[in-house]
């Protein structure tokens, strides 16, 4: 049961033949078992997942049920949850209970899906290991002394291990198709807009956006169907008619244009995670589709533009963390700035530290017209090599990450190696598009590698109708860990 689809297991609900609390109480065991090497999860409770379980159930009796009602979910733990601690994976937070609900987080409460926890995270979003945890990093479910990505590596390694059937993350550089394509697992980042950012603890607002992992490209068009839609609370959410993301996928594939950017398979990618991809692409013509080749000429601009956007965003964002009124607090100090100084110093691990100081300078005077403006009029490239791009494709398909899954530690100590982990996922958020990582094989040391899908704004269904096309004639999405598959 625990390596069923969304809509496998919301079959198994509605025909009867098990319960949500059933349901539950495998997933919840599961996590106590498992979870402890994994480090997965920063909070579970079984008690409030078990008391929603029990109310999904009598909806599913009273016939009131959709899709999700009574699957069990984990959000990352920077959507704010009423009741439930949110804590950024930071000591700034660790002990911080929000009082109200993300707009994810009600939507799906809505839907009737049942949270189980929270999950671990790079410290308020910021990395692309893991590692970065004040709770400790999470481990790959392929191989524990390996990192799952980030910044949301907690959910993508629950879902690879079979711990959740689904979950929700970020993606702010690459921060849910990066830990999607290291774990096996899928992973979408929608159209900045489509999906509300409403009670989803700020990294890099112009950057941020929701999304979800699942076992499929149809998991995924469930949780979209579910988190997606206008929220006048969040004044970059786009208001647009309802859609539902499931209605393009048994289209087959003839006529689509797939776009193969020649920036990306470069001396960059290391050739077992290109052979994957090359074969993926390979599959996607067998199943109808043309290729054509197209260019992101700016592509390689990408990464310096981010390093010096984000850092800014979260430098504004993460001020209000001072200490005054909620958050970590340092026990002793000298006067109101020493309490400041004291307060975000223990508060905040290195990389915030790291990119808190980037930031402030690069919006410092003098500086902010050479670095922060320019950084700007780059990314308008970027998105205009995507415009260029898209009058010749309908979707461009590439890799997700340069190469698969790497030892925990072997880059902690080169931020700039770190950084370049994002190369290829980088420029969509800069340019606000949606992306999605599917499994496409398995690279060196059998680990998995993802097939990057990136459409045009607000063109989700068609991404989604590609990967599903492609899961329906290939198994990888299928594919669990050594010893967390049935």
């Amino acid at each position: 049961m625990f390596d069923h689809t969304l809509p496998e297991l919301a079959a198994l609900l509605h025909g009867g033949k098990a319960s949500s609390e059933e349901v539950t109480r495998l997933f919840l065991s599961r996590i106590e078992r498992l979870d402890p090497a994994l480090n997965a999860f920063i909070t579970v409770d079984a008690h409030k997942a078990l008391a929603a379980a029990r109310a999904a159930d009598a909806r599913i009796a009273a016939g009131e049920a959709g899709p999700l009602t009574g699957i069990p979910i984990a959000h990352k733990d920077l959507f704010c949850a009423k009741g439930w601690k949110t804590t950024c994976a930071s000591r700034m937070l660790a002990d911080w209970v929000s009082p109200y609900d993300a707009h994810v987080v009600e939507r799906l409460d809505r839907a009737g899906a049942v949270l189980v926890g929270k999950t671990n995270m790079d410290e308020f979003a910021m990395g692309s290991s893991n590692e970065n945890s004040h709770f400790g990093p999470v481990r790959n479910p392929w191989d524990t002394a390996r990192v799952p990505g980030g910044s949301s590596g907690g959910s993508a390694a629950a879902v690879a291990a079979r711990l959740v059937p689904a979950a929700t993350g970020t993606d702010t550089g690459g921060s849910i198709r990066q830990p999607a394509s290291l774990t096996g697992t899928c992973g979408i980042r929608p159209t900045y807009g489509a999906v509300s950012r409403y009670g989803m603890v700020a990294f890099a607002s112009s950057l941020d956006q929701g999304g979800a992992f699942g076992k499929s490209a149809e998991d995924l068009a469930l949780m979209m169907n579910a988190m997606g839609g206008f929220d006048a609370r969040d004044s970059t959410s786009v208001e647009r008619p309802a859609e539902d993301y499931r209605r393009d996928l048994a289209k087959p594939l003839a006529g689509l244009r797939v776009g193969l950017p020649k920036e990306y398979f470069t001396a960059d990618l290391a050739p077992d995670v290109g052979a994957c991809v090359i074969a993926a692409v390979d599959e996607l013509r067998r199943l109808g589709a043309t290729t054509v080749e197209v260019s992101l000429p700016n592509q390689a601009l990408a990464v310096p533009v981010y390093y010096v956007i984000a850092p800014a965003e979260a430098s504004s964002n993460l001020s209000r963390f001072d200490g005054v009124r909620y958050g970590h607090r340092a026990a002793q100090y000298a006067d109101l700035n020493d309490m400041y100084r004291r307060s975000r110093a223990e508060g905040f691990g290195p990389e915030v530290r790291r990119r808190i100081l980037v930031g402030t300078y690069v919006l410092s005077h003098g500086y902010y017209d050479a670095y922060y403006l320019q950084a700007q009029k780059v990314r308008r490239l970027i998105a205009g090599d995507f415009a260029r791009a898209f009058a010749a494709c309908d979707v461009i398909a590439g890799p997700v990450a340069p190469t698969v899954a790497f030892p925990i530690g072997e880059k902690s100590s080169d931020p700039v190696q770190m950084y370049l982990e994002d190369l290829y996922t980088i420029p969509v958020n800069l340019a606000g598009l949606p992306g999605l990582s599917v499994p496409c094989g398995l690279g060196a040391h059998g680990l998995p590698v993802g097939l990057q899908l990136i459409g045009d704004y607000f063109d989700e269904a068609r991404m989604l109708q590609v990967a599903h096309q492609y899961q329906l004639a290939t198994d990888w999405h299928r594919k669990a860990p050594p010893g967390y598959g049935a």
